[in-house]
């Protein structure tokens, strides 16, 4: 029995060939998806389409993938039935390219009703146009499905998504494949946006850091990605990618998406955020559950429909996208935390930074799941995505990151303590430049047991020190530290030596 079950012929070869089904339109222009759209749009004040959505998060309580769940015949059958269904209805089909690096590209096959042209203009306007090669992957979207259902079969390549009309489950459905896939060749993938620094050092001396961020949706992450450090050339710094990413054995970073950005809108500020700004209110966006007025007036700052609203910004329309999606090497891997007993900064030996990719410590958004907001939650590289052993999977962290010898640290993005000090995106940018510039002292403080900054260039970074904000700080570390033991301990693959450095 194979991963689908019993089958008269391989399960791909049973969705429709799109060059000759006479109920698919394949690989329809940009202009006609949109054309295709127009019964669900609200045009805004910038001429940009906006849609609403029924779904307005994933459904990440009824995803099951075939690696991690035992699948019974519901399953299977709800696999059958979404490959039975495209030969009854009128489709699109839309192949795209994800990732441009020789040993990470796959072909991506999306089917979707035309009803559903939103979500097919959407997400094609994400990757790059197919070069014509047979497809890798494959995913069938069926929104109007009476159930909703997210099933995976992993080693086949094909997800059905039944039931939801999100388009964030079409665009995870294959980067959720992609990373299976770069583990599986001996790398890893990662939720991580990755950018490139070019500049001076302490000695003045012009030089270029891979810089890459894991952190979950909405935490900063394509902030801290996509912003331009303030930086004047010679000295620039330049996005790769927001979202996700492949780290290879050689110590290089796949990318994934290489046309668009699917951003976080709720709050979205032209003084702190000038870049993503301009790229969401530009012509070419696609809004998502947006506050957009019927005379096409943007409000970024209203959660009218979700506060999980986002916009697919094109990499064109912003100055610090650079034409590349790959980096070459990694230098400096940031860990996006937003656990109010963690330091602005933190430099992390290999067994701490494994330990903090287990950890996955961070603060629930309306991204993940909208009825948590604001709770804090663990998840393993901080990676929702993951199939297969997480253990293993740290374990496999642990000795890419030794073997290729790369510095290793946990930012906080949100504040200290209950809330008595905010970190915010200017903070946190001069961080990440004098990291890359290694202007930064560091030493080991004996209270908080970790690596701090002793001094950072443009920052007070004494007024940032957590026990001065933190009532009962030990206790509360204690605690922490405590939790953090147990969660270690419920992973059988990890290695004692990853569990014993936690700090």
């Amino acid at each position: 029995m194979s991963e689908t079950g019993t089958e008269s012929r391989p399960l791909v070869r049973q969705l429709p060939d799109p060059t000759t089904a006479s109920n698919v339109r394949y690989n329809p222009s940009l202009e006609e998806l949109r054309e295709l759209a127009e019964p669900d749009e609200t045009t805004t004040e910038f001429g940009s389409p906006s849609y609403v959505s029924e779904f307005r998060s994933r459904s990440a309580d009824r995803t099951k993938n075939a690696v991690d769940d035992e699948f019974d015949d519901r399953d299977h059958g709800l696999i059958d039935d979404a490959v039975d269904s495209t030969d009854d209805i009128e489709l699109l089909c839309i192949d795209r390219l994800m990732g441009r690096h020789p040993d990470a590209t796959f072909c991506c096959r999306l089917f979707i009703p035309v009803k559903y042209a939103r979500i097919a203009y959407a997400w094609a306007s994400l990757f790059e146009p197919s070069d014509g090669r047979d497809p890798d992957l494959y995913t069938v979207q069926l929104p109007d499905y009476d159930e909703t259902a997210i099933r995976i079969l992993p080693d086949t390549g094909f997800t059905a998504v039944l039931g939801s009309d999100y388009t964030g489950e079409a665009k995870k459905s294959f980067l959720r494949l992609f990373m299976y896939r770069i583990k599986q060749q001996g790398g890893l993938g990662l939720h991580a946006g990755s950018k490139r620094v070019r500049v001076r050092d302490d000695e003045g001396e012009l030089q270029t850091v891979g810089q890459v961020f894991m952190g979950l949706s909405a935490t900063g992450k394509s902030t801290l990605t996509s912003h331009g450090c303030w930086l004047e050339e010679p000295e620039d710094a330049s996005m790769l990618q927001d979202d996700v990413c492949g780290l290879l054995s050689d110590g290089s970073v796949a990318g994934s998406e290489g046309e668009g950005l699917y951003i976080k809108t709720i709050g979205l500020g032209e003084d702190e955020q000038p870049e993503l700004y301009e790229a969401a209110t530009a012509e070419s966006a696609i809004l998502e559950n947006v506050a957009v007025d019927d005379d096409g007036t943007i409000h970024f700052d209203e959660d009218r429909h979700t506060s999980n609203s986002r916009a697919v910004v094109q990499r064109e329309e912003l100055e610090s996208a650079d034409d590349e999606i790959d980096l070459s090497r990694m230098d400096q891997l940031f860990f996006i935390t937003r656990n109010p007993l963690m330091p602005p900064v933190a430099k992390l030996d290999e067994e701490q930074a494994a330990v903090a990719f287990m950890l996955g410590e961070s603060i629930e958004t309306s991204a993940g799941d909208p009825a948590r907001a604001g709770e804090s939650i663990r998840v393993v590289g901080t990676n929702p995505f993951i199939i297969g052993s997480e253990g293993k999977e740290g374990n496999i962290f642990h000795e890419l990151i030794d073997i290729l010898d790369i510095d290793c640290y946990v930012i906080n993005t949100g504040y200290l303590g209950e809330k008595s000090k905010d970190i915010g995106v200017t903070e946190s940018v001069t961080i990440l430049t004098e990291a890359a510039r290694g202007t930064i002292e560091w030493t080991d403080d004996e209270r908080t047991d970790l690596t701090i900054p002793d001094s950072i260039p443009g920052l007070d970074i004494e007024d940032y020190y957590v026990p001065d904000h933190v009532d009962d700080y030990d206790d509360a570390l204690a605690d922490l530290r405590a939790e953090r033991r147990d969660y270690l301990a419920e992973f059988d693959d990890l290695r004692q030596e990853i569990e014993d450095a936690v700090y």
